[in-house]
């Protein structure tokens, strides 16, 4: 699909991706001033969209900016958008910023926030990941302290997934003060004597929807879970180490800065989450 196929969302049209325009003045674009939210889509049915929307508002919240819309106008206007765009899997991307005013850090006053949104093909773990595990590097967690927000500016996130593309790696780990935070684009997750161990949810950290889907399905599985501050040592001697996300679900780690993890290959709580995950998806993907 090209450009003038697809369709997208911005500020109540609904409009060929060729012709959305946005002003170079918009704060989004000037200083990263917005928030943004992705929502898989399973079977054109959206994956725990109440827990996206709420998520959402902690971030315009976090920001002190006004949600422009209701839960019941976001779900209307990505439906909206799912039936107008070709798949059945999709992932939903859209983004509030404060909008368009003369360059000034304060915020502006009487200015309508700039609301974009638009739909993909959902990239899914391929079977070759899902058999095999994935690979990671690591490195020392410098970005802001408020990752509990999922704003746009992002800057710090695309250096650290970067240096793991630089060398062939999925993700990039982070630890800061010597404890696990998360990685570039998931949260991470580690297993040890049988249990699912987390960091808690603090600023630094984003709170994972898939990631919670994730630790939820696992204690319906009967899969214990501890949340604690997890040490970096403890970490990377774990007995399994997972990423998740909304386009990984839940991926293992099977090797760490270019050598081999957890025996090289995704161990048995992973198989046993993972095939837990894919038969309650659809179950949490169902419209209420």
């Amino acid at each position: 699909m090209n450009d003038a196929e697809q369709i997208v969302y911005l500020n109540g049209r609904y409009v060929a991706l060729a012709d959305a325009r946005i002003n170079v003045l918009d704060r989004g674009f000037i200083y990263g001033d917005g928030v943004y939210e992705l929502v898989p889509v399973y079977g054109r049915e959206p994956f725990r969209l109440p827990h996206h929307l709420a998520r959402l508002q902690r971030s315009v919240e976090g920001i002190g900016l006004a949600n422009p819309h209701t839960d019941a106008q976001w779900e209307a206007i990505i439906r909206a958008l799912v039936a107008r765009t070709p798949y059945a899997d999709q992932a939903v991307y859209f983004q509030i910023t404060r909008g368009v005013a003369k360059r000034d850090h304060a915020f502006p006053k009487g200015v309508a926030p700039t609301v974009f949104m638009m739909s993909n093909p959902l990239p899914t773990p391929t079977s070759e990941q899902v058999e095999h595990g994935v690979a990671v590097v690591t490195a020392d967690d410098n970005r802001w302290l408020r990752c509990d927000l999922k704003t746009i500016s992002l800057l710090g996130n695309v250096l650290m997934r970067q240096l793991a593309a630089e060398r062939g790696a999925m993700e990039t780990v982070m630890f800061r003060n010597g404890h696990l935070t998360e990685a570039s684009a998931s949260n991470v997750l580690i297993v040890k004597n049988g249990g699912i161990v987390v960091p808690p949810k603090d600023n630094q950290i984003l709170p994972g929807i898939t990631c919670d889907a994730a630790v939820d399905f696992a204690h319906e599985i009967g899969i214990p879970l501890e949340v604690r501050p997890v040490p970096k040592f403890e970490a990377l001697a774990a007995n399994e180490m997972w990423l998740s996300s909304s386009t990984k679900e839940v991926l293992a780690v099977t090797t760490i800065d270019g050598r081999p993890f957890a025996g090289g290959r995704p161990g048995p709580v992973f198989r046993k989450l993972w095939a837990a995950f894919q038969q309650r998806k659809p179950r949490a993907t169902a419209p209420a």
